[in-house]
């Protein structure tokens, strides 16, 4: 039984000629917790006298209910200071020894993770944290990272294992692991693909699946080894490995990481100009939601680093010059505004111009309520000054506008002391009235909005959607819903859901409402025809009669089943296959029960070895893989 790293390099030294279990006392035990190496079995059995007395079974440490209160103490029992170190594990030390327990250089601070020093952390966990001094806290912290590193190598392991067995007799891959473990985990394809890419370049290192066991180092500073080391062979990966390993525990990531990029460069000098090259051909733009924030991020990804720098520096320089033309707002603020304009279409003349026209009527919008707030009485804070004319030299700089600086703008007749004449600070009046957001009134292409039609209408404010991008506010969907109704190519349908959400009926109008405030919206969504869609016992309304489906067939198992053909997969119906559950030469129908959108990968997982696919009723999926685990889908409720 390890108890501190070292027990890897070399076994316990033996007890003294002579001694036995039962000569071993309790100075001769402390001395044997505390040293390098494994326990004897002279330590193991005077440790098992000490729980039980001197006829303890081997196996004492399983359910151990602790000697009886009056039961009567052999000879040699250790004092109850030194037998309570060993049963709680934390209490703080022993008189005339170094840190005990979780303390710095105690047994439990030391020792390799593993059952026993999981036992330790859930037995101090349970009896309340409170108990441990800030010193312990931190050694029961870094006890709790350890055995968290323990487990990982166990996953990596496992899933390293997986790869194995689903792999050919002639050593082929395997098909569809990555969706197999993440069916499992409830990964999506992508976390799934890395996990395995992970296992597999841990795997093929020669110190860090180790080090990861022993809680040397953990998952992200192997996931850096993985990284930096992936443009190398397996016989030079071990090389570099070899020379950063003795410093990667004391190092961040971002230190491993430069250590690492150095010992490639030292190896295999070309090796960087691989990766790169290799990057670049995977160049793309990604789109996503913020998770938690309502926002959104476009990113430009493994683009060529000094085009990206000069875009960069591009965006900066568009910032200052829109700071210089009187434009609010912090630089990363206004970066980021440049960016959207560039790639929307729009000139930094078109965007300053509507900053500038957003700043005036926010202006406005404050006046009014200082006004209000004075004649009230309250102590509202007036809202700092817009300077939206701009500063009145080039270049000029204005300060963050302040309560007093307020005042003092009013009283002295200029633009934070700038000296600029107060005509220079009026909105001129082609800007009046703010225009569009930027962006919306460029809206292109295929946009999937889904939104409650009470928010539509204004009458409540629950969240919608768009297709690939997630839940939208209320406010953000009613923009985009107004942006698309000017168009008049817009398909509108009307979605009618269950209380959970569940899709019930669908139809779709022959022409939209038109632009808002033109018309009634309420009394157009009367005229759309709805017809039910299939749930339980399938009445083939919509059912085709040869393989490929309907144009209104496709659209309504689209409707129904809006994503989540296989458990973690969130690629929208919109981009997927229309898969036939039962393969249509083999007596499937071409129907609302027989049809489902799967992902082309998906698609193809469901045609492998061991894999086996049912649809029981209309949109519910039951996956067997080849485990013989299964997985059940259902359609994704809509937002209501």
């Amino acid at each position: 039984m390890p108890h501190s790293p070292a027990s890897a390099s070399g076994d316990q030294p033996p007890a003294e000629v002579g001694l036995t279990a039962q000569d071993l006392t309790a100075q001769d035990l402390i001395a044997r917790l505390t040293a390098e190496g494994e326990l004897t079995a002279e330590d193991i059995a005077a440790l098992a006298r000490l729980d039980d007395g001197p006829d303890a079974a081997e196996d004492f440490w399983d359910g151990d209910p602790g000697p009886e209160p009056d039961a009567e103490r052999p000879t040699g029992w250790l004092t109850p200071r030194v037998a309570e170190v060993w049963d709680a594990g934390f209490i703080h030390n022993v008189p005339g020894e170094p840190g005990y327990g979780f303390a710095s250089g105690g047994l439990l601070d030391r020792m390799l993770p593993g059952r026993e020093l999981a036992a330790f952390t859930g037995t101090a966990l349970g009896a309340g944290l409170d108990r441990l001094s800030d010193y312990e806290l931190i050694g029961f912290l870094c006890a709790a990272r350890r055995n968290t590193s323990w487990q990982q190598a166990a996953q990596l392991a496992a899933v390293a294992d997986l790869e194995q067995r689903r792999a050919g007799a002639d050593g082929a891959p395997g098909e569809h692991v990555a969706d197999e473990v993440g069916a499992a985990l409830t990964m999506t394809p992508r976390a799934a693909e890395g996990f395995l890419a992970l296992a597999a370049g841990v795997t093929r290192l020669s110190q860090v699946p180790a080090a990861l066991a022993a809680g040397v180092i953990d998952m992200s500073r192997a996931e850096v080894f993985v990284r930096e080391l992936m443009p190398l062979d397996d016989e030079l990966a071990v090389r570099a490995e070899a020379i950063v390993m003795p410093r990667a525990p004391d190092l961040t990531t971002g230190q491993l990481a430069y250590a690492l990029q150095q010992a490639v460069a030292a190896v295999d000098p070309a090796a960087a100009e691989r990766r790169k090259k290799r990057a670049e051909q995977d160049a793309r733009v990604e789109v996503w939601m913020e998770p938690g924030r309502g926002t959104a991020a476009v990113a430009g990804r493994d683009l060529p680093a000094p085009e990206a720098i000069a875009a960069d520096k591009r965006l900066t320089a568009a910032a200052r010059w829109l700071k210089a033309h009187g434009a609010e707002g912090g630089t990363d603020w206004l970066r980021s505004r440049a960016y959207l304009a560039f790639i929307n279409g729009y000139s930094l003349d078109d965007l300053l111009t509507s900053l500038l026209a957003s700043q005036a009527a926010t202006s406005g919008q404050h006046g009014d309520s200082n006004d209000a707030a004075s004649a009230s009485g309250t102590d509202s804070p007036p809202a700092p000054p817009s300077a939206v004319g701009g500063p009145c030299a080039p270049g000029a700089r204005s300060a963050p506008a302040t309560d007093n600086s307020a005042a003092e703008t009013a009283d002295h007749g200029d633009d934070h002391g700038m000296g600029c004449p107060p005509s220079e600070t009026q909105m001129p009046a082609e800007l009046a009235n703010p225009v569009d957001p930027p962006g919306l009134a460029a809206l292109a292409g295929t946009v999937n909005l889904t939104m409650p039609a009470s928010a539509w209408l204004g009458l409540s404010d629950v969240p919608g959607e768009a297709g690939g991008f997630g839940a939208l506010d209320a406010g953000t969907c009613r923009d985009l819903a107004a942006a698309l109704a000017a168009n008049p190519a817009t398909r509108w349908c009307v979605t009618l859901v269950k209380p959970d959400g569940r899709p019930v009926a669908h139809g779709c109008a022959r022409a939209g409402p038109g632009p808002p405030g033109n018309g009634d919206a309420a009394a157009w969504l009367a005229t759309v025809k709805i017809t039910p869609i299939e749930a339980g016992v399938c009445e083939h309304r919509r059912e085709s009669a040869g393989y490929q489906p309907s144009n209104t067939l496709r659209h309504v198992i689209k409707i129904r089943s809006r994503r989540r053909g296989f458990p973690g997969c969130r690629r929208p119906a919109v981009g997927c296959d229309d898969d036939h559950t039962i393969p249509y030469d083999k007596g499937g129908r071409t129907c609302e029960c027989n049809l489902h959108p799967l992902c082309r990968r998906h698609h193809q997982a469901k045609q492998a070895h061991g894999w086996r696919l049912d649809q029981p009723e209309p949109g519910t999926l039951i996956w067997t893989l080849p485990s013989g685990r299964q997985y059940t889908v259902i359609p994704e409720p809509y937002p209501v």
